[in-house]
């Protein structure tokens, strides 16, 4: 599309399109119009040609013999319908004793009609005058009254008189279609402005909002029916970029508090080793303890990075067929240390495959077995179950512990979010490990989700979808 177009309004696009519409339409009519009339006055024409030819037959045969006709030309000359026509009497062969022809204009090779025939409009010859004007000739035998004597009557008729009415027909033609074109622009600029007026307001609305203002949104009720599912998927794209941008400022807030931390932790531990003279072992002792705190940045910073690329990159995983209780025992047989020093144990479930990513599927399965050893109450059992179907592998992980409120449940999954301070005594938690879980099997075409029962049994679940089928080669 030309970028000259693409720049103008809609109501300049909308004009145009109405104004090209009706130009047409009106030029086909007229033109129709036009030949329908060219067509008409044609038929008439002949007609009348054809009615003068045939009552010269018609007196010819009842009232006068050749010398009468010599006699008086002039009553067959004011017979004519224009001036410019012509009328030829003669015997065949012979020159005419009455030749009506002002312009001297030659003779086509006519074939006269018999007397016995009817003249009709297979009779008729078509011409043109030297300046284009249409004629009509004609050519018939005539018997002149008893005698049995046949003459020949040419007959013409030149077009002049059609061809002005035609003339001046175009001329009104091309006027209307000149004015209904100025009429039509005139009438489309008007209706497009007034029909595109709640556009032109939706456009000052959205204008309006800023980040502060996420909360505006479109008036549905009061929007036409053809830009209401433009209001609705505009305020439906508004309610995503709110939470978006909510989720944004405490995802910072977040982080911002996550880092501080170790950060602040790091800043003293050096300022106070700097402020005297440490020995060798102290110095050693506080390098430590800072290279303990970074390698805690660095797993954050890891894990931001793994969920901003989860969440805005298409990632193709590359994926495996994996034995579900292979996978299961060997992280139970992981953390089977962790969990001895709580007095906890596994107990394993499982049977089938499972077509995943190894390492991202164990990553998941072991993030949600460290909160499971994490949060689950000493003495008791932590279970792993695992299962296929025909929409791919589920794997439960449950354990024993206090009950979670249903809300609390939803934001599990959310970033940085942790429950109970009091309840991580155990294992240092970033509130990164069950969102990067759900970015996992989101990647995997699957879901994790948690519930919860009233005496504290916490389960969660994670579905992984079936590999998709392979795409066919291309037919060569």
């Amino acid at each position: 599309m030309n970028p000259v177009w693409r720049s103008r309004s809609l109501v300049v696009r909308i004009t145009c399109l109405f104004v090209l519409i009706v130009c047409v339409v009106v030029s086909m009519v007229g033109g129709s119009l036009y030949h329908a009339t060219s067509a008409t006055l044609s038929t008439r024409a002949d007609y009348q040609l054809i009615g003068r030819v045939e009552h010269f037959r018609s007196l010819l045969h009842d009232l006068y013999t050749i010398k009468e006709i010599e006699a008086r030309p002039k009553l067959f000359e004011t017979m004519l319908g224009d001036r410019q026509d012509v009328i030829i009497f003669r015997r065949p062969g012979l020159t005419p004793f009455i030749n009506v022809n002002p312009e001297n204009m030659p003779l086509p090779p006519l074939v006269p009609v018999p007397v016995q025939r009817a003249v009709n409009l297979d009779a008729l010859y078509e011409g043109t005058r030297t300046d284009g004007v249409r004629m009509r000739w004609v050519a018939a035998q005539a018997q002149v009254g008893d005698s049995g004597e046949v003459i020949e009557i040419i007959a013409a008729h030149v077009m002049t008189q059609e061809a002005h009415v035609l003339s001046a027909y175009l001329v009104r033609v091309w006027i209307n279609v000149v004015s209904a074109v100025i009429v039509t622009a005139l009438l489309a600029w008007w209706v497009s402005s007034r029909g595109l007026a709640p556009l032109r307001k939706m456009a000052d609305r959205v204008a309006g909002i800023t980040p502060d203002t996420l909360s505006a949104r479109l008036d549905i009720k009061n929007t036409p029916t053809e830009l209401r599912s433009l209001a609705m998927s505009f305020n439906a794209m508004l309610d995503r970029l709110s939470s978006g941008y909510e989720r944004l400022l405490q995802f910072s807030a977040d982080l911002a508090h996550e880092v501080r931390t170790p950060i602040g932790v790091l800043i003293g531990q050096t300022q106070v080793t700097l402020a005297h003279t440490r020995s060798e072992g102290e110095y050693k002792s506080v390098l430590e303890s800072n290279l303990e705190e970074l390698e805690r940045l660095g797993r954050i910073a890891q894990n931001i990075l793994f969920l901003a690329q989860a969440d805005h990159e298409r990632q193709d995983i590359e994926r495996t067929t994996l034995n579900i209780r292979e996978q299961l025992e060997t992280i139970a047989t992981y953390f089977e240390g962790v969990a001895d020093e709580r007095n906890l144990r596994f107990e394993v479930h499982a049977d089938g495959e499972m077509s995943a990513n190894a390492i991202m599927s164990r990553r998941a399965i072991s993030n949600v077995v460290v909160n499971a050893v994490r949060y689950a109450e000493p003495g008791t059992t932590i279970r792993l179950t695992g299962s296929e179907d025909t929409h791919g592998a589920l794997i439960v992980i449950g354990n024993q512990g206090k009950p979670v409120a249903p809300d609390e449940l939803t934001r599990l999954f959310d970033r940085f979010y942790r429950g109970d301070a009091a309840r991580s005594e155990f294992t240092e938690s970033s509130g990164l490990g069950l969102a990067i879980v759900q970015a996992i099997m989101r990647l995997h075409g699957g879901s994790a989700s948690a519930n919860c029962s009233a005496d504290g049994w916490i389960e969660f679940t994670l579905r992984f979808a079936a590999a998709p089928a392979p795409t066919p080669p291309p037919l060569p």
